[in-house]
């Protein structure tokens, strides 16, 4: 499966894992779309959509950088619409975008439980319905939730109620949207066995303590290449964890994406 001329509509793409699947698709020749927010630089997170796309292009892709709020139908739109006017269609989409807050109920405003549900179900839900259409078109469609497996258990939401719902929503996407499409777009989710070190694990989690027990973003996209070289009518509806899907191409040593190597590694959520 050749992704020359692709193309490939991420959101939250300016960093972290969106931008590692985008670098990994753009040395394949494909059109990387970032659809993010940081269009300034932060002080506490690297990379803007523009510094992104400018890496992409270096990386032998074409990038179209865009400023898209998930949460905002509207924005979406447009978005969808001006990635199709200057790249013909949308052959991927991948659902990054997240918003994470690891808190009990009593100690999660309503405010950031809103914000949680809006960025990963609502926001999941609306990118793909956006990219549908254009998506039926393609030759190999594929669309990639970054969710976790959805276990119905207790361990997994008590910490953490209104995050687990929130992501476990965007996994209910996949395993309905898979059946709506069946044969037409396939639909996954995937999520990683470790940490990885990404700027929310850094500043939110658990700092360099937690980075330095993970894996870096390079191994979530190598995983989503071997998922879109598949035929979508025959892999769809899967809830992957990254190291599966690579043990399944015959790689095993997994080194190499440790940021640092021979580390204890911590396992992720919902593994």
């Amino acid at each position: 499966m050749t992704f020359q001329n692709k193309t490939v509509f991420i959101t939250g793409a300016s960093r972290g894992i969106g931008k590692a699947i985008g670098l990994r698709l753009a040395r394949e020749g494909a059109n990387i779309v970032i659809a993010a927010k940081t269009a300034e630089p932060h002080p506490k997170l690297e990379g803007t959509i523009f510094t992104a796309a400018e890496e992409m292009e270096k990386a032998g892709g074409k990038a179209l950088p865009v400023v898209v709020d998930v949460r905002n139908e509207e924005s979406v739109k447009a978005a969808v619409n001006q990635a199709v006017e200057t790249f013909g269609g949308i052959d991927i989409c991948i659902n990054n975008a997240s918003a994470i807050q690891l808190t009990g109920t009593l100690q999660t405003p309503m405010k950031r439980f809103d914000l949680m549900h809006q960025v990963n179900t609502r926001g999941t839900y609306l990118v793909s319905q956006a990219c549908i259409p254009h998506l039926l078109k393609a030759e190999n469609p594929h669309v990639l939730n970054l969710s976790p497996p959805l276990n119905m258990e207790t361990r997994w939401f008590a910490p953490h109620v209104a995050y687990t719902m929130a992501k476990f929503g965007m996994s209910m996407c996949v395993l309905g949207m898979a059946g709506e499409f069946k044969n037409k777009i396939a639909f996954n989710g995937l999520w990683p066995r470790t940490a990885i070190a990404t700027a929310a694990v850094k500043n939110l989690l658990g700092g360099d303590t937690l980075v330095n027990k993970s894996r870096k973003p390079e191994i979530m996209a190598d995983a989503a290449y071997h998922i879109f070289s598949k035929n979508h009518k025959e892999c769809t509806g899967n809830f992957f964890i990254d190291d599966e899907v690579l043990a399944a191409e015959g790689i095993t040593d997994l080194e190499h994406y440790s940021v640092v190597p021979g580390s204890d590694l911590a396992p992720d959520f919902f593994v």
